[in-house]
């Protein structure tokens, strides 16, 4: 054991000189250009501030300090912080070519997931197949056909606010989690706490977000050290078992919706339409399994945030904006029936609490996984460097005063006029260009859904304190991790009628009926 162990050693330290020696010599070449390129560099400051706990606040900060392109020298990678929407378009939407690459993510794309993760892969060959494969099963005219599980969820939502609103933050992610995994797998989910899939997928995505922290672990700056072995690195040993736990995952559901699907009792989900494709894609199991596994992962925090900050916004600004909705809905749904898919297009001023809400507060505060720029580029006369990182924190560009006068104000009229916005949205929360989310219409939708149900069902007011006194909210505290959701506050939520409570209670009969064929098995 000792022999192998030495023999792994010095085959560590063989790579570890053979990558010393590729890196270097490129290492001075880009120091090189940097320099050779300093004048035309875009401003940005002397000192960096590491270790913030919300770095997005920073470069907020920096961007009304220095304007809309700054520069960081982040170790040995320039990094680029977009503060404006149309910077963010004009780079990653029109010079799409150049910037829809990812930097290296050595700890989160190499070691934990093995480069299968086509969030962050590269782009290239897998990207491309990958990216085919969740187009295919998330444009807009498939969405579509998830409505019914969602409408059906949505049902059991307003019931679970109905019956026990203290626990709406747990009703939310339920909700999210469960039409993710139908979905995604033709199975859903009965109670968000004990679900065995649910748990062990949410043990994955927080080692993939612990690990994936800019400059947190000396291999992302000094890569050779991902040839050191295990025995040596327990930050290694601990990824590499996380990856193998992942993989056990991932290809259990797969292999769980295969027999399903050879057995003719799968419903139609993303994964079976992916087993459908795999041999026009050319992707191996492995990669199927993954690929599969990514609305999964993604979709389920975005989805329960974005609800969680409509509700904090309805506690402390609802007198500004909840009447009107609220009549809206009456006249064109009635109290007879919940609001549905169809009635949406005619519910202009919910479709702007709905954009509003994304804008407000977005969940991937920091704009989603970074960018990074494959050749030199100048833009609105500053270099940007070949093999730059770039981010556009949404944190920066939502509160951009410019696009947004008084941004921390939730304001759903600013997506009733007409205004200048790069796109078609009127917002940026679905990120840009050739990495633009692809669960973007499923999102929106449950988002728009189920704002329009809880303002039609509930009437949402600040808590009460013993004395009968408002609880006030903060509007700031939100959590620190890659995405950004509200910290816990308290929330009244009552049913406008027994009329309204009694719709809720039908539709929910009704739901639980049609959502048999989805229910949940082991795995």
């Amino acid at each position: 054991m000792a022999a192998t162990f030495i023999a792994s050693l010095a085959i560590a330290v063989v790579l570890a000189a053979v990558g010393y020696i590729g890196l270097i010599f490129p290492g001075l070449q880009q120091q090189w250009k940097l320099y050779s390129h300093r004048s035309q560099l875009p401003p940005g400051p002397k000192a960096i501030k590491f270790g913030a706990s919300k770095p997005w606040i920073w470069f907020r900060e920096l961007n009304q300090e220095y304007g809309d392109v700054v520069y960081l020298q982040l170790g040995p990678t320039p990094t680029i912080i977009l503060g404006s929407a149309q910077a963010a378009w004009d780079l990653l939407e029109k010079r799409g070519s150049v910037y829809s690459s990812r930097p290296r993510f050595i700890m989160g794309g190499e070691l934990l997931s093995n480069g299968m993760r086509g969030l962050m892969a590269p782009y290239g060959p897998f990207w491309r197949r990958w990216r085919k494969l969740l187009h295919s099963g998330f444009m807009q005219r498939q969405s579509e056909t998830y409505r019914p599980i969602q409408s059906m969820e949505s049902n059991v939502l307003m019931h679970e606010l109905l019956t026990n609103p203290e626990d709406f933050r747990t009703h939310l992610e339920r909700y999210a989690a469960s039409v993710i995994v139908s979905i995604t797998y033709g199975r859903r989910v009965e109670d968000v706490k004990t679900d065995i899939v649910v748990r062990r997928n949410a043990e994955a995505m927080e080692r993939l977000t612990s690990v994936n922290i800019p400059g947190k672990f000396p291999v992302e700056r000094y890569p050779v050290l991902k040839y050191v072995p295990s025995v040596l690195a327990p930050w290694k040993a601990e990824v590499l078992k996380q990856r193998q736990m992942d993989i056990e995952l991932y290809m259990q559901l797969l292999d769980e919706i295969r027999a399903k699907a050879s057995a003719g009792v799968a419903p139609a989900c993303f994964a079976t339409h992916a087993i459908e494709e795999q041999a026009n894609l050319g992707m191996t199991d492995l990669e199927l399994a993954y690929a599969v596994s990514t609305p999964f992962g993604a979709g389920v925090e975005t989805s329960a945030g974005s609800l969680a900050s409509f509700l904090l916004a309805c506690v402390k600004f609802g007198p500004q904006f909840i009447p009107q909705a609220q009549a809206e809905l009456d006249r064109i749904v009635g109290a007879s029936r919940l609001p549905n898919f169809d009635d949406l297009p005619n519910l202009e001023y919910i479709r702007a609490i709905a954009s509003e809400t994304l804008r407000w507060r977005p969940v991937a505060v920091l704009g989603g996984t970074p960018h990074a720029c494959t050749a030199d580029d100048v833009y609105n006369g500053v270099f940007i460097p070949k093999g730059s990182t770039i981010i556009a924190p949404l944190w920066s560009i939502h509160l951009n005063e410019k696009d947004f006068p008084d941004p921390h104000n939730f304001e759903p009229e600013r997506f009733l006029t007409e205004r200048e916005y790069p796109g078609t949205f009127g917002h940026s929360a679905f990120g840009w260009g050739r990495r633009i989310c692809p669960g973007m219409h499923v999102g929106s939708n449950s988002v728009a859904l189920n704002i329009a149900r809880i303002l039609w069902a509930f009437d949402i007011k600040p808590a009460k304190t013993a004395l009968g006194q408002d609880i006030d909210v903060d509007i700031f505290a939100f959590t620190d991790g890659f995405n950004s959701v509200p910290q816990p506050f308290p929330c009244s939520i009552k049913p406008r009628s027994s009329t309204h409570a009694g719709v809720i209670e039908r539709e929910f009969d009704a739901a639980m009926l049609d959502l048999k064929k989805y229910a949940p098995s082991t795995v």
